[in-house]
């Protein structure tokens, strides 16, 4: 590799390894950081350096230390918002300014910049104290759904019936808000999907669509299965959608991944982002239309230009990933993959072992599988039923 081609990737953990890779065969000596540094990517770059990818100063000196000459983000938010901070005040190319960054990824500004532009996503109310939250309870249509404006993976969000849960589940998730803020939203009935885009020029190239399911954690994904159901009928409104923001914020070349409910037949935007989603989720993407995912998103965040991404691809395969989780907490004793299923694990990455212990099961990961499908029947049927075909045994 080239030592004047010096890359700072914020973490390296199972889902920053097909970035460090395809980085490494790009050229790039590759610096990873986090304050975690028994995660298994680290092994894959060239350089470690201890450091919270959350915080955008300690991160900086990072990257001025190490004379880099491209940063990229890690799959959190936090690490993009870190990425774009770190751009901005080294003059470097590939990332949204840092107040468009905060912009698309702070879930209350987001919801403004929405309402303004009727966009595609349910309406919200922002609070920063508990009792100004309090005053709405009795005027809400129940269920809604309370968030903190800045964690992901799930944390501290929590879907109420009524005023009692309401002002439990509005003290939790102040609580646990870095900033202190929660948007509480009508909670929508209706199916999870995610549609992960490729923008050139303000423009969707490429797109990526799948069903996500939540069998352990109700806020966290952790197995996925695509092409999205009728994704046919409504994807032009989704790269509409896309399209609209890109525009208004002019945002650079990169991944812009959304978080839909189809609801009643409409889809409504839930959540975005602008890096690599989490459990190496360029995986089934590339294996599915074809295109260098993780390769596309390391060479945006570097600054690559259009003519970059000339290659497209169409998503023709049934496939998706999911994610080897306990039902509890505990010491591991085995994982029992079902005849049935084994062939159609294409691919996986793990690295649990007999021992190990789950100190919190709904989100501790033992493992990736990556299955590829006959068709849309066999993967809705085995993705149903993947909890009995995939196994977690644990000791008595």
């Amino acid at each position: 590799m080239e030592q004047n081609k010096r890359l700072l990737i914020l973490n390296g953990g199972h889902s920053e390894i097909p970035l460090i890779t395809e980085a490494k065969k790009l050229g790039y000596y590759v610096i990873t950081s986090g304050n975690a540094p028994d995660l298994i990517g680290h092994a894959y770059a060239d350089e470690y350096v201890y450091g919270d990818y959350s915080d955008h100063e300690a991160m900086l000196k990072i990257a001025e230390d190490k004379k880099i000459t491209a940063v990229c983000s890690c799959a959190n938010d936090f690490g993009i918002i870190s990425a774009a901070y770190i751009s901005e005040q080294m003059g470097l190319q590939g990332h949204d300014s840092y107040e468009t960054t905060m912009l698309l990824h702070q879930k209350h500004k987001f919801k403004e910049f929405a309402r303004e532009e009727r966009l595609h996503t349910p309406l919200a109310d922002v609070f920063t104290t508990v009792e100004e939250a309090l005053q709405k309870k009795d005027t809400y249509a129940y269920p809604m759904i309370v968030k903190p404006v800045d964690l992901t993976g799930g944390k501290g969000v929590a879907k109420v019936d009524n005023a009692i849960e309401y002002e439990k589940a509005v003290k939790d998730a102040l609580a646990r808000s870095v900033q202190g803020k929660i948007v509480v939203e009508k909670f929508l009935t209706g199916s999870y999907h995610s549609f992960s885009t490729f923008l050139v020029d303000e423009k969707v190239v490429a797109y990526f669509s799948d069903n996500e399911y939540s069998f352990v954690n109700s806020y966290f994904v952790d197995t996925s299965g695509g092409p999205a159901a009728g994704i046919d009928r409504i994807k032009h409104i989704l790269i509409e959608q896309v399209e609209i923001i890109a525009g208004k914020l002019h945002l650079v070349n990169g991944v812009f991944h959304l978080q839909y409910v189809l609801c009643d037949g409409e889809p409504y935007m839930i959540d975005i982002t602008r890096r690599c989603s989490g459990d190496v989720y360029p995986e089934p993407v590339e294996h599915a239309t074809g295109i260098p995912w993780a390769k596309w998103i390391v060479m945006s965040e570097c600054g690559y230009t259009a003519t970059a991404f000339r290659e497209r691809g169409l998503q023709t395969k049934y496939c998706g990933r999911h994610c080897i989780m306990a039902d509890k907490n505990g010491v591991v004793r085995d994982v029992i993959i079902d005849a049935e299923i084994q062939s159609n694990i294409y691919k996986e990455l793990v690295w649990w072992k007999p021992g190990d212990c789950i100190e919190n099961y709904q989100v501790d990961k033992l493992g990736i599988l990556f299955l590829e499908y006959e068709s849309e029947k066999e993967m809705l049927d085995k993705i149903a039923r993947i909890k009995e075909l995939v196994k977690v045994v644990m000791e008595s």
